[in-house]
């Protein structure tokens, strides 16, 4: 398969790149700069990504540019393109004119390959401290603006290209193009990596890996275990077993409604109710991260105790993802932490299975496409996100039945009211597939849902006075959930529902809306 390598210097929409790439239908890896692949015929090209570290400092990150410069196409982005310019003999200084945010492009020299179809004018994103202040030999400039002279260059001889702004992110206008330019017309990819030539190439390499074997995957109702349990289903058939485990703090009828949604399409699933297990250890459990271990430990020997009755088991299916898997550069100040399964942590080692992870290449939006093309039904590729935790973390502190139902009765009227809210006409794009627009508020969100709050305020019912608690409203938009913003909803659906809460569900008196962004909060609240 043709590929593009991304090499990772820790900038925070390294990622971007990527999924601009896949939306080309072009294939690509990316890797920390420090953990450089074996580069073989089926790399095109190799782009380098931004950083928050200045080519200047004692400790910046470095790569030997000799594995692939002059002998494949390179793509130098902000830091990677004042890197190349560094190492080989050009000069890179902090600068007066630093450019943060929009700036105006001009082209210098429209005959580059890289700039074809680019206008002679456009915005670009700019987020750069430090500037190239004199090329290296054999460079020319190929685009300028106003306050950075050499704001992309090409070394003659080789296809080699650089450019001091951000092309992946969504402000760079025409940034699609320029990536298009190197990715297709440079590199030569073919573009032919759909959600079709996925699905093929996928089953018949889980065929091949797995063989006769018996396969065990943890459903969860979300849109990454059923693709991947769909896709292992029409790989191999009854070799697969999935087991959904009711840990007792879904949302009301989940357990239920998910089974039954399942039924449909073929698959072998076991519903594993263990809610009273789940209940009884987390009473009086305030704290949220010990509420997320005791969570996670109790899936563990719940999913555990009904893997065993399954005979000649050798593997464990997860629906992980790429960011989950997407080691950061471990750049000093940066996190570095790969993202672990929230709901099979300790799994392999206790069961002693094998793992594979049919969606471990492929972006949330490129999950859906392939959901969609299986066939799969749009309530299920379009369902919002659902922490593994489940309601745990969206009650604030301890968790008990009766907190349980009223956040359940709170939470029924939210999602319910946004499906049946038409929204046609009001230019929201739908989450899951941005390219059409949303008929419903549902569609139109990342994720939602409803917070219980663990203090009690003053109302008036009727003639009585009332003492209950209040409860959050959260809805945010978002493509990958690393940044999301607040949904900006009618003011006429959140009256609508702050007055059927209040009114069905006994004791709530009062409704907020949450319209913190991430960053600086996060999604969840726990």
């Amino acid at each position: 398969m043709n590929k593009i390598l991304i090499l990772d210097f820790g900038s925070q929409v390294t990622q971007l790149i990527g999924r601009r790439l896949r939306e080309l239908n072009v294939f690509c890896e990316i890797y920390p700069y420090n953990k450089v692949p074996a580069l073989d015929a089926s790399v095109k090209g190799v782009i380098l990504s931004g950083s928050p570290c200045s080519v200047r400092d004692a400790n910046a990150p470095q790569v030997d540019l000799s594995l692939f410069k002059g002998k494949y196409p390179v793509l130098g982005i902000c830091y990677g393109a004042q890197y190349i310019a560094h190492r080989c003999g050009g000069k890179v200084e902090g600068s007066l004119a630093r450019e943060y945010g929009r700036a105006m492009l001009d082209v210098v020299r429209a005959d580059s390959p890289l700039l074809q179809g680019v206008s002679a004018r456009s915005q670009v994103w700019m987020s750069h401290g430090d500037t190239i202040s004199a090329l290296p030999a054999g460079a020319e400039v190929i685009a300028s603006t106003s306050d950075v002279a050499n704001a992309a260059y090409q070394i003659a001889g080789e296809q080699t290209y650089a450019v001091q702004f951000h092309p992946e992110v969504f402000h760079t206008t025409e940034g699609t193009q320029i990536l298009s330019n190197f990715a297709l017309g440079i590199c030569g990819c073919a573009g032919d990596w759909t959600p079709a030539s996925f699905i093929e190439t996928t089953v018949a390499d889980l065929r091949a890996q797995i063989g006769d074997d018996q396969v065990i995957l943890g459903l969860s109702g979300g849109v990454d275990s059923t693709v991947a349990g769909v896709l292992l289903n029409k790989a191999i058939g009854h070799q697969l077993t999935c087991i959904f485990v009711n840990n007792g703090l879904l949302r009301k009828n989940e357990f239920e409604d998910v089974l039954e949604s399942y039924r449909d399409m073929g698959l072998n699933v076991i519903g594993a109710d263990a809610s009273k297990e789940f209940l009884s250890e987390l009473a009086g459990v305030t704290e949220p991260e010990q509420k997320r271990k005791i969570i996670g430990r109790l899936f563990v020997e719940t999913f555990d105790k009904y893997a065993k009755q399954i005979k000649n088991a050798r593997w464990l299916a997860q629906g992980t993802i790429y960011p989950d898997v997407i080691e950061s550069a471990g750049i000093p100040g940066i996190a570095s932490k790969i993202k672990s399964h929230h709901n099979v942590g300790g799994l392999p080692e206790q069961m002693n299975l094998k793992i594979v992870e049919p969606l471990r290449m492929l972006f949330k939006d490129e999950v859906r496409r392939v959901g969609r093309a299986l066939g799969i039904k749009e309530e299920l590729v379009g369902r919002h996100p659902f922490p593994g935790p489940s309601l745990a973390i969206r009650i604030i502190g301890d968790v008990t039945e009766e907190k349980l139902r009223v956040l359940r009765e709170a939470d029924d009227i939210y999602i319910r009211g946004l499906r049946n809210y038409d929204c046609t006409g009001m230019g929201f794009p739908c989450a899951s597939d941005p390219r059409v627009m949303a008929t419903n508020l549902y569609d139109a969100i990342w994720q939602a849902g409803v917070i219980l709050l663990p203090i009690k305020s003053v109302g008036v019912m009727g003639d009585e006075r009332t003492y209950e608690n209040p409860v959050a409203l959260r809805a945010v938009v978002s493509t990958d959930a690393m940044t999301a913003d607040w949904f900006h909803f009618p003011y006429d659906f959140l009256a609508d529902v702050s007055n059927e809460i209040i009114n069905k569900v006994r004791g709530v008196n009062r409704v907020v809306y949450d319209i913190s962004s991430k960053p600086p909060a996060t999604i969840e609240w726990e």
